[in-house]
């Protein structure tokens, strides 16, 4: 498939998902042909040229992606940037495919994803339940899987909470490290730019990319990592048993199994008194920071007031009545604050907290959306106005199967060490520390032949955990191909021959040891993992099929490899 096969691809599962709610506004094919020819040229200087070759990607509508407007969930003040914002710009750079603009709360103001004029995007885990905002629309699209990866935007947990009610890993950055330039604010002075995965390696990927200084945005800084080793045995501090608490028993359970899942992976916990980071989250919309909101909106405010969602409205109402004296002592209260959070951090190395008290269902959220909000917020409210780091993790799921989420804080510069300590986190609970490490570069060639080649639909899977192509090679003149069809997609199978056999077109991918148990996971029968010889006489580990399968199989040896049977079975008008 290539990047235009994708984006068709897409545009017909999103017509089955059919949620009319999940996007403010689509890309054309039209409009994304000088993506899709800067990638045809390009795609023969490598991987690293284009680390995220053909990945589709969602941008929350409060983003700028010059093609389309930028609403901000709410269509009386839709502008037309003229420039990308420069997270977009670089994602494109590096082979990613925007697809579109995602809905949200309305001026990214709320939790919940359900106070836009355009619709509350569906919870494509459980449809009962609210999707998360304010980057509703963003979580939604990679929960359908309908995207490979999303940005949202997180002031006050937007980035997280959708990810923990959509079972997705959210990565919310240092502030500073990712730009802003051509985000429309909701608190300027905090806000981030964040990223939804289905994995953690996906979403560091995709954070890699995006990090760096940017001489146009005031609020970049060059901002290098405090610490990036997880020792092997990690100590994760938690709330003391006061300060769980929950808005219902199956949330305070589910968090009792997380905690439970990391001491079996080797983690140590300990208590901490949170106090600080809970009264500082009362402060973002207990303080200043509602003003700094209004003042985004502008003039806006006062001269369309009635083009505003109606809770939107009464939550920048608020900011008017604050005065500068009360500006001052929240933000002398907050520096007392930043430096007791800050004592913490000697006592671990990062801490794991529920992302929220509880999942609400729509009707109520709608039924008291001031107070919901106020809930989601306990423990994601804090973290930009303390200069912290996370990452949301999904599970374990609670009793009844609703989502739950966890999330990994860390202090600013903590991104790498997050990003370890969620990789552990994705591994089986028995699995401890110590024994998941892999050496500095371990990892192990894999040999592919068919649907995981790049470009082709299976490729992400390998990208996804971190596997980094080596080259392109050719097996011994000793294998014959066949095909067959899993699911929707076709498949080769390779066999070696006694005789007849050919030379197939390979290619070598370097994928991290840590990630083979979770890869090995996808490959469905009959295909397995074995030894494959090269040309050059070198074995390496690839895919090979059962012979006993080939009955129920189609040679297609004569092709001389995979991509050429493909080109073949498109036909010359493909060609």
């Amino acid at each position: 498939m290539t990047p235009l096969d994708r984006f068709r691809a897409f545009t017909r599962r999103l017509a089955e998902w059919n949620d009319p709610a999940l996007f403010i506004s689509l890309a054309s094919e039209a409009q994304l042909a000088p993506v899709f020819e800067r990638l045809q040229r390009l795609e023969a200087l490598g991987p690293e040229r284009l680390p995220l070759h053909g990945l589709l990607f969602a941008v929350k509508d409060n983003i700028d992606w010059e093609p389309l407007p930028t609403t901000v969930g709410c269509p009386a003040f839709a502008y037309r940037p003229e420039r990308s914002a420069t997270v977009v710009e670089r994602l494109i750079a590096a082979g990613a495919i925007p697809v579109g603009k995602t809905n949200l709360d309305q001026f990214a103001t709320g939790l919940g994803g359900t106070r836009s004029p355009y619709g509350t995007p569906r919870n494509a885990v459980a449809p009962e339940l609210i999707p998360g905002g304010s980057s509703s629309g963003s979580a939604s699209a990679v929960a359908a899987g309908l995207v490979d990866f999303a940005l949202g935007t997180d002031t006050a947990g937007s980035g997280r909470v959708p990810a923990a009610f959509q079972n997705l890993v959210g990565y919310k950055p240092t502030r500073g490290l990712v730009s802003t330039r051509g985000v429309f604010p909701a608190c300027r002075t905090l806000d981030c730019v964040s990223v939804f995965a289905r994995t953690t390696a996906l979403a560091r990927a995709v954070g890699g990319i995006m990090a760096g200084f940017d001489p146009e945005d005031p609020f970049s800084q060059a901002r290098g990592p405090t610490r990036t080793a997880l020792p092997d045995r990690p100590v994760l501090g938690i709330p003391l048993p006061a300060q769980r608490v929950f808005a219902d028993a199956g949330y305070g359970e589910a968090y009792a199994q997380a905690l439970h899942a990391w001491r079996e992976r080797g983690a140590e916990l300990v208590e901490l008194d949170l106090s600080p980071l809970l009264e500082a989250a009362q402060l973002l919309y207990g303080g200043p920071w509602v003003a700094e909101r209004l003042a985004a909106v502008g003039a806006f405010w006062k001269a369309s007031a009635d083009a505003l969602h109606p809770v939107t409205r009464q939550v920048l109402a608020t900011g008017e009545a604050l005065t500068a004296q009360q500006g001052f002592e929240a933000l002398h209260r907050l520096e007392s604050l930043r430096r007791e959070a800050a004592a913490l951090w000697s006592r671990c190395d990062l801490l794991v907290l529920p992302t929220t008290p509880t999942v609400p269902t729509l009707a109520q959220a709608l039924s008291d959306p001031l107070g919901v909000n106020s809930l989601l917020g306990t423990w994601t409210n804090f973290l930009n106005l303390l200069d912290a780091a996370a990452l949301a993790l999904p599970g374990p799921a609670c009793a009844d199967g609703r989502p739950f989420g966890q999330s990994l804080v860390g202090p600013a510069g903590s991104d790498a060490l997050l990003f370890e300590a969620g990789a552990l986190g994705e591994r089986a609970p028995g699995e401890r520390a110590s024994s998941r490490r892999a050496p500095r570069g371990g990892s192990t060639l894999l040999a592919v032949a068919g649907a995981h080649l790049r470009g082709l639909p299976l490729n992400p899977q390998l990208v996804e955990r971190g596997a980094r192509f080596v080259a392109e090679v050719h097996s011994a003149a000793a294998y014959r191909l066949y095909t067959f069809t899993d699911g929707s997609i076709r498949k080769p199978g390779m066999v070696r021959a006694a005789e007849g056999g050919i030379r197939v077109p390979l290619e070598l991918w370097d994928l991290p040891e840590a990630a083979w148990g979770s890869f090995m996971a996808l490959i469905p029968h009959p295909l397995g993992l074995g030894r494959v010889e090269l040309e050059d006489g070198a074995w390496v580990t690839g895919f090979l099929m059962e012979a006993s399968a080939i009955p129920r199989c189609v040679d297609i040896t004569q092709h001389g490899g995979w991509k050429a049977y493909l080109e073949a079975l498109a036909g010359p008008a493909r060609r």
